[in-house]
């Protein structure tokens, strides 16, 4: 999220798409609705399904699952066309005005260099031209067709009314609706703002939808804005704080890239990943990555780490070349009897993965699984569940009691990156403990079981820095939250040559600021982002609340800690133009007054673009410190591009030959079936949560009330599809695909509407996911017996929000 919840209600115009916010994100709506009643804002909602976040709005445009990009695409169209782009911002803080190599090609849904054999693209030729002294070469007046701007231009002069309107089910007069109220904001003194959830991310281009809303805001110069920005409205399980400290296979902590088996030594993963730009007015901040990596090898290893042995670079796991860990990956190998062992922390995966038939046959062949929850659920009993025979599954489980959230202190990040601690409020029950508690036991033994033992590789395991218990020996948060923050390992002197100054630091303070990291070893910090939530002597900046906001615009900057060093909005130097006045002066973000910025934390000390000899372009962690409307770093395209989802209700994409993403992993197993446009699936199927339960429901399924009131699975079902298939409210339906099928109730509704796409009626129909088998008894089961094993090119984030089924009466 590159600003924040509070900072919604700054925006002129709002385009919900990709999210039923006021259901699943009512916070962060109360700050939506402000933006209405205060500024008299624009409320748009772009969803497949008319919610009580439709209702809220000005406006609601349903279009068909699976589309946004094409609807985006002609958006990114009607602004160049209607000459609505902000030409200022766009000329000096966009990738625009850069040339693209001559081999750089696009035909016919593809980029050059794409091979089919492997599904992957070779990207040398999705590069820009260098001048002689290695800066890119610029054509500021933007005529010249090989330019990014003139490149944007003819990408999507295809996407024309005509062409999205048959492919999204919108009418032209509803695009045309949205493209006009949301591209005024193109102008100093507005701001638009857009707000996404899972239903962009639940895609086989879910990455790419964000990237093209990207593009817009930059075309509009939304980015870096009060009142701007593309913000990612993060669910109630601390997803942001779980992405901060790498959740995810292909990441450490901050974001830094996990290494593969190639980069066998240290320099050859620093070269790697460590950007280089000759532009003097680039920052280029990522140059400083090796201080940021070295600094988390310090934190993981401490004193057994030296620069003689790399800061034990070798002891960490490496990935196999060109490999990918994702869930998908994880249960697809398991299925294939090649993992023994699995530990599920707080997670339930036979409900809620895709493709969840797969999962529970996949993990009846482990040898042992170990849960960690609060409560028990589908995934640690799947050995008893619907057509399963104990004796025959040889997986042994075993579950240990968790404390919930509220039983143990620690920190929760928000989506807009604010790190708020939270203290415990009551004892756990009998004998649950905090995961954390339950990781220190665990690895301790290990620890002690590899000390006296030895074993193949034992210097990760004995060498791993592991003394975060308090004196009675339990786990102690704040420990981890400190280490995680990082030390000075040495008595250390730090220069700033700008303002002349030198601070010593002692052996054993806090790092105050990411800023202060070495590259020598000198430093540790967990997770380089988080460096500054505390202060050098120990204040816990996540624990502040002061309410002080100077700027009016919501800011707070004594609430909790934001991470990076408190900066409440990303690229905030991008609201001023390049002699560093705001933009828009009524919502002052950050202005230079005298020889420093005045305002929010900025993005970078240094001043505005216009000061040739220090100042510096605004984008300071992309390599040319500009945006991107050129962005080579996604896998299947510089520029997004529609694709039909794996499954859907057309046998050819209307804008290309190619119909689904080409970059998508495709898996082969006897229970990955695909049934696109096929008569005996007709139907296009969305998922999603209901508002009372949380997640798979494995938490609250159990409550007395909400089995009142939410008894069992549902499907929502158009009135024009529930007619012609004999279909009346609250009757028994059975929704099958070519991989599972549930039992469910019909909610027959107003609330779907049929879609008219390439002339054809589609309609479509949702389920919850929030259900499953061993509570409520007959409560049905996961609607993910139901959908593919796909997932996005990028990320393997799950396919969950566009598949195709049928529906018949029971």
């Amino acid at each position: 999220m590159t600003n924040h919840y509070i900072d919604l209600k700054n925006s002129d115009c709002i385009l919900i798409m990709g999210s039923n916010a006021a259901e699943h994100h009512p916070i962060a709506f109360k700050w939506i609705l402000r933006a209405k009643e205060q500024n008299g804002a624009t409320l748009i909602h772009v969803d497949p399904r008319y919610t009580r976040t439709s209702a809220r709005c000005d406006f609601h445009v349903p279009l068909r699952s699976g589309t946004d990009i094409a609807f985006l695409g002609g958006m990114i169209n009607y602004i160049i066309a209607n000459n609505k782009w902000f030409k200022d911002y766009v000329l000096n803080y966009t990738n625009a005005s850069f040339i693209v190599g001559q081999d750089y090609f696009f035909k016919d849904g593809l980029f050059s260099g794409y091979d089919a054999k492997t599904r992957k693209y070779d990207k040398a030729t999705w590069v820009l031209e260098k001048e002689g002294n290695g800066i890119p070469k610029r054509d500021m007046s933007l005529q010249n067709p090989r330019c990014v701007f003139q490149m944007l231009k003819e990408h999507y002069s295809r996407y024309t009314l005509e062409k999205v309107s048959s492919i999204t089910g919108v009418s032209k007069e509803d695009l045309v609706k949205v493209y006009a109220a949301y591209s005024a904001t193109g102008v100093p003194d507005k701001a638009g703002t857009e707000c996404y959830a899972l239903g962009w991310t639940h895609h086989t281009t879910g990455s790419q939808i964000i990237r093209t809303m990207s593009i817009i805001q930059l075309l509009l110069g939304n980015m870096g804005i009060a009142g701007g920005g593309v913000n990612a409205l993060r669910g109630e399980p601390n997803v942001q704080g779980s992405t901060d400290h790498a959740i995810l296979y292909n990441i450490l902590p901050g974001y830094l890239k996990m290494p593969t088996g190639s980069l066998d030594t240290l320099e050859k993963y620093l070269h790697k990943c460590t950007p280089e730009s000759k532009d003097p007015q680039s920052a280029n901040y990522y140059q400083n990555y090796p201080k940021f990596f070295v600094s988390f090898l310090m934190s993981m290893f401490h004193d057994k780490a030296t620069k003689e042995n790399e800061f034990g670079y070798s002891w960490l796991p490496k990935m196999d070349d060109g490999a990918a860990y994702s869930l998908m990956h994880l249960f697809d190998k398991m299925y294939e009897g090649k993992i023994k062992g699995l530990f599920a922390v707080g997670t339930d995966p036979a409900v809620s993965s895709p493709n969840a038939g797969k999962v529970r046959k996949a993990l009846e062949k482990l040898d042992w699984m170990v849960g960690e929850n609060i409560f028990n659920n589908e995934t640690y009993a799947f050995w008893k569940g619907p057509g399963v025979d104990p004796q025959k599954v040889k997986t042994e489980v075993f579950l240990l009691p968790a404390s919930a959230s509220m039983e143990k202190e620690g920190s929760q990040s928000n989506s807009g990156r604010w790190v708020q601690w939270k203290y415990k409020a009551a004892e756990a029950p009998g004998d649950a403990i905090p995961v954390g508690e339950l990781t220190i036991k665990i690895m301790a033994e290990i620890k002690a079981l590899y000390a006296k033992e030895g074993g193949v590789c034992p210097e990760p395991i004995l060498n791993l820095k592991w003394d975060y218990t308090d004196y009675k020996g339990r786990f102690d948060s704040l420990k981890v939250a400190k280490q995680i923050n990082g030390y000075f390992l040495e008595d250390t002197v730090i220069e700033d040559k700008d303002k002349k100054t030198k601070t010593e630091f002692k052996k054993g303070q806090l790092v105050p600021t990411f800023g202060n990291l070495q590259l020598d070893g000198s430093t540790s910090s967990g997770n380089w982002v988080m460096a500054g939530s505390f202060t050098a002597e120990g204040e816990n900046k996540m624990a502040k609340r002061g309410k002080e906001d100077s700027t009016g615009l919501g800011l707070y900057p004594n609430w909790s800690y934001a991470w990076p060093v408190n900066r409440r909005i990303i690229y905030n130097r991008a609201s001023c133009d390049v002699n560093g006045n705001p933009y828009n002066p009524k919502r002052k973000l950050l202005a230079w007054v005298g020889d420093k910025w005045v305002g929010d934390v900025p993005d970078g000390p240094w001043p505005p673009q216009a000061n040739k000899e220090k100042g510096k372009y605004p984008f300071i962690m992309k390599q040319d410190g500009l945006g991107a409307l050129f962005g080579p770093g996604m896998v299947e395209g510089p520029f997004p591009e529609h694709y039909e989802p794996l499954e859907g209700p057309l046998a050819q994409n209307p804008m290309s030959s190619q119909r689904i993403n080409p970059a998508i992993k495709i898996f082969n197993s006897e229970l990955d079936k695909v049934a696109n446009a096929d008569e005996k699936f007709p139907y296009v199927c969305t998922t999603y949560s209901c508002t009372e339960h949380w997640c798979s429901g494995a938490y609250t399924r159990w409550q007395m009330w909400l089995l009142e009131m939410q008894p069992e699975l549902y499907v929502e079902i158009g009135e024009v599809l529930a007619k012609e298939r004999g279909i009346k409210n609250a009757e028994k339906v059975k929704v099958s695909s070519v991989r599972g099928e549930v039992e469910c109730v019909a909610m027959v509704t107003k609330r779907f509407r049929p879609f008219t796409v390439e002339g054809k009626t589609v309609h479509q129909v949702g389920l919850p996911f929030n259900y499953g088998w061993l509570f409520p008894e007959g409560g049905s089961d996961s609607t993910n017996l139901l959908t593919p094993t796909v997932g996005d090119a990028n990320t393997f984030c799950p396919e969950y929000k566009a598949f195709m089924v049928n529906v018949s009466k029971l």
